[in-house]
């Protein structure tokens, strides 16, 4: 099954073989490197640009001098968008590469997750030959993304288990819930990807979230023990996540899901976020 989509793609599973074959020896080393989801930051997207916000990041520079930032603030780890030249979001495998490296030389220890997200210009075979080029330490995943091409889905699921790739699950709804249990049971995801990101609100059409959005989603979860972080589009982010965070969730914030604070006044850049953030969250705690 994998070999016809990946040949379909001009990729041969024999040197994909050779190549995840060389890594063998490394790879108990990588699947100890569990990335640490505590507070994730999400400094651009998909679709927001420069045009939005100064400061939100495009460039492999951009990324790294953020990823430093927002590491000094407390962050634990980046999950990284790339864009082309005119700042759309993209795929390619060699602006990943560039960028991963520059975050690495500019902020060493911060965990790096890529995002295979379609953003409406990629199809599902596309996102996987992202995977497939790169072997990326961690990536995230939308499953009703893979949903729509089951097998695909099956592909993807199975090369980045064979290639030690840490996928973080993305869901939006009931459905996609209930679309990644059914794989788990079935064997189509494994066990150790096990990691699930709860996405709250959305960007288009507009649509804030609320923290009651949380409780609908994660009471699917219950009784399942998968490691639950959350992310939430507007004005009411940092209120959701504290109320994640409170219920012992991983948090994922920045530009990604909202540029400004609870009364509409825009965070000076990514790293005021995540400053904002951990001094709201500290207030609640004391």
């Amino acid at each position: 099954l994998i070999a016809p989509v990946l040949e379909c793609l001009g990729v041969t599973l024999p040197a994909i073989s050779a190549r995840v074959a060389t890594q063998q020896k490394d790879r108990k080393t990588r699947m100890s490197e569990v990335l640490d989801y505590s507070l994730m930051v999400a400094p651009n997207g998909a679709r927001r640009t420069s045009a939005e916000h100064p400061s939100l990041p495009v460039t492999a520079a951009d990324l790294a001098r953020t990823a430093r930032a927002c590491q000094s603030e407390g962050a634990t780890a980046i999950h990284v968008h790339v864009r082309d030249n005119q700042e759309r979001h993209s795929l390619d495998a060699g602006r990943y590469r560039e960028a991963i490296a520059a975050i690495a030389e500019y902020a060493p220890g911060l965990g790096v997750q890529i995002t295979t997200e379609s953003a409406g210009l990629y199809q599902p075979a596309e996102q996987l030959a992202c995977l497939t080029r790169l072997r990326p330490g961690a990536a995230s995943i939308a499953v009703r993304e893979m949903a729509a091409e089951p097998r695909i889905a099956k592909t993807t699921y199975a090369f980045a288990h064979e290639a030690s790739i840490e996928v973080q699950h993305i869901v939006y709804t009931p459905g996609c819930i209930a679309q990644l249990l059914a794989w788990r049971e079935a064997g189509l995801v494994r066990p150790e990807q096990c990691r699930v990101l709860v996405v709250l609100g959305q960007y288009a059409p507009p649509r804030d979230a609320a923290p009651a959005d949380l409780d609908p989603l994660a009471l699917g979860f219950k009784g399942h023990g998968l490691p639950l972080s959350v992310c939430a589009f507007g004005r009411n982010e940092h209120l959701c996540l504290r109320d994640a965070a409170a219920r012992g969730y991983g948090v994922r914030l920045g530009f990604e899901n909202s540029v400004c604070d609870a009364q509409g006044v825009p965070h000076r850049d990514n790293a005021a976020s995540v400053r904002a953030y951990r001094k709201q969250l500290s207030a609640v705690v004391l």
